[in-house]
């Protein structure tokens, strides 16, 4: 479709050069962006999902500027500023937290930031940190907007991860644009909601994430009413951060707090004044007490203590069970499941929405041939298709008992897209079997469509999942 695009607009400069940029974001990592309202904790998550402290947190011009993190050998920062110039930017660390010198220059001069950073984690994703979407500045939110929602064939992310603190009209509303912009008419593929900053909704308790659960899952029928994303999760960034760089002395300091009789570590901490205060009899000093207190927050020196009461031996297993209840191992889940496993999917979407606004630009029988033959490949690819409805699932509209559900969402994918994981059996079981659970899900499926009781969403989704068995069956007869 690119090459035919190619041919059809040679000359054009301006068509060109953004059918090149699909063309290769084809080759080029998953690109998702990280958006959210002001001091949402959008930098501390990208801290966290990266395992590195590389992302500026602190409320200075760096956070007013749309941050693009890549897999680089060494670390490097570039300033793209007054159109088309450039500029290498200094890293810094100021009071133990990382940080971009601009010197001369200011944000509002700055079009974005390009951090190459050798992290494992970018390997296999772009991370694109955006300013807060409801910031003091209209022209800082714009740009998120600008980012996030593309016009004229330009391409930006694949996939959103939106971080909400409350839900209002204007998160609603930003919500609904990236749905429109990711998605076009197709509807939204790639999104999905972060209760952020989780470890506050309960004040730092020890149950605090399960509060945080409660207000997700109403976000999530909230949301869920107009298909906006694909899933809620609560995320304590903090914590996870903190659990995901943990030090020896941090892991020691936690061990001699375990060792304070409950009553009297309850009574230290609580406030956090109390818990830093040098008077406050605990056999950890002032300054490593405020130290624990900024990597972790209350929450996570909680939960840190109490894992160690009840037996955790080490620090590794103490990082591990952290990250864990930080909510940051879900979210990673449902990244790899909806968008990791899904990449070239999503890759693909993004080029053909692109393709399509370059088209509207001109007039002729053969764009407008191949606007109609873009239009029907983002209708018409079944990974789209499986995608719309595991969104879909979540909106109650699709009327199947619970164990039914549960299959149809195993079946499209929403487990992992491997034959074995959809059909629901183990990895090193036979080719037989796996034609054999492949052959009973189509007859299954192809029933249930048929079905003259149910609604037509339903039977939709029934349709989706056997053309998604009928996908595994192909797959195994061109073993």
């Amino acid at each position: 479709m690119l090459d035919a695009a190619e041919k059809v607009c040679g000359g054009d400069r301006w068509a060109a050069a953004r059918l090149a940029d699909c063309s290769d974001r084809l080759d080029e990592p998953l690109r998702i962006a990280i958006a959210g309202s002001l001091k949402a904790g959008k930098s501390t998550l990208l801290n966290a999902m990266v395992g590195q402290d590389i992302a500026p947190t602190d409320a200075t011009e760096c956070t007013r500027v749309v941050t693009w993190y890549r897999r680089g050998v060494n670390p490097k920062v570039t300033a793209r500023y007054d159109g088309e110039r450039s500029a290498g930017i200094p890293v810094l660390r100021r009071n133990g937290h990382l940080t971009f010198d601009f010197g001369d220059l200011t944000a509002d001069r700055v079009d974005r930031l390009d951090v190459e950073w050798p992290a494992r984690a970018l390997r296999s994703m772009t991370i694109i940190d955006t300013p807060g979407t409801a910031s003091l500045s209209r022209d800082v939110s714009a740009l998120t907007v600008d980012m996030l929602t593309p016009e004229d064939g330009e391409s930006g992310a694949d996939a959103v991860v939106y971080l909400l603190r409350t839900l209002t009209s204007t998160d609603t509303a930003f919500l609904s644009r990236i749905g429109e912009s990711i998605g076009g008419e197709s509807g939204p593929l790639g999104v999905v909601g972060v209760v952020s900053r989780a470890d506050e909704v309960g004040a730092g308790r020890v149950d605090a994430m399960m509060s945080a659960k409660q207000v997700a899952a109403r976000f999530a029928t909230e949301l869920e009413r107009t298909g906006l994303c694909q899933a809620v999760v609560p995320v304590a960034g903090l914590l996870a951060l903190g659990a995901r760089t943990l030090r020896q002395v941090e892991y020691s300091a936690f061990v001699a707090l375990a060792a304070v009789a409950p009553e009297e570590l309850s009574l230290a901490m609580l406030s956090t004044d109390r818990f830093v205060r040098p008077e406050t009899p605990l056999p950890v000093e002032p300054g490593l007490r405020a130290e624990l207190l900024d990597r972790f927050g209350m929450y996570g020196i909680r939960m840190a203590v109490t894992l160690i009461r009840l037996g955790t031996p080490d620090s590794p297993t103490l990082a591990t069970e952290l990250v864990d209840r930080s909510g940051l191992t879900e979210l990673r889940q449902i990244i790899d499941v909806q968008f990791g496993q899904r990449a070239d999917q999503l890759k693909t979407h993004t080029a053909l929405i692109a393709l399509e606004r370059i088209l509207t630009h001109y007039d002729s029988a053969e764009t407008e041939e191949l606007r109609k033959a873009t239009a029907r490949m983002l209708a018409d690819v079944h990974g789209f298709a499986e995608l719309r409805l595991l969104g879909k699932l979540r909106t109650g509209g699709v009327q199947l008992p619970p164990q039914d559900r549960d299959d149809l969402q195993r079946i499209i994918g929403g487990s992992g897209i491997e034959p074995w994981a959809r059909l629901g059996i183990a990895p090193d079981d036979s080719v037989d079997l796996h034609r054999k659970a492949a052959m009973e899900a189509v007859r299954r499926w192809r029933t249930r469509a048929a079905h003259p009781l149910f609604d037509r969403p339903t039977a939709v989704a029934c349709t989706v999942a056997a053309r998604s068995a009928e996908g595994i069956l192909a797959e195994l007869d061109s073993q």
